[in-house]
C-alpha cells in the first residue's frame, strides 16, 4: 500500500532479505519468529517485522486481515532513539493504509461477484 514497496526496496541488502523472508511466510500463511502483533491495534492481524542493523532499525508492518492476500501497510527506518513505541504519524499512516486495503480488498470481492 501506498510508498510500502518504494520503501522497502530503500533498505540495506540483508534487512531486505529478512523482511522479504517474513513477507514470503506470511503469503503462504506461516509467522516468521521475529514477527509480533503491533500494538494499538486489536488482535494479530497487524504485525509487524523488526530488524536491527549497523546501529539502525527497521521496521515493515503488514496485515493478514483479509482472507488470502498479504498488504504491507508500511515500512520505515526508525528514526527516533526514545524506547521502542512507534511514532503516532508512523500509526496514523498505517491506520489510513489499514482502510484503503480494507477498501482494494472489498472492491475485489464486489468484482468478483459480478
Amino acid at each position: 500500500m501506498g510508498s510500502s514497496l518504494k520503501d522497502l526496496r530503500e533498505f540495506p541488502e540483508d534487512v531486505k532479505d529478512q523482511m522479504g523472508y517474513a513477507l514470503h511466510l506470511a503469503q503462504h500463511g506461516r509467522k516468521h519468529p521475529d514477527v509480533k502483533p503491533l500494538s494499538g491495534f486489536k488482535g494479530a492481524s497487524v504485525l509487524e517485522v523488526v530488524e536491527d542493523y549497523d546501529g539502525d532499525t527497521y521496521r515493515s508492518v503488514y496485515t493478514v486481515k483479509f482472507k488470502g492476500v498479504v498488504y504491507v501497510l508500511h515500512a520505515f527506518q526508525k528514526k527516533s532513539k526514545r524506547g521502542i513505541e512507534t511514532p503516532k504519524h508512523d500509526i496514523e499512516l498505517i491506520q489510513s493504509r489499514l482502510a484503503d486495503a480494507r477498501d482494494h480488498f472489498n472492491a475485489g470481492l464486489r468484482e468478483k461477484g459480478k
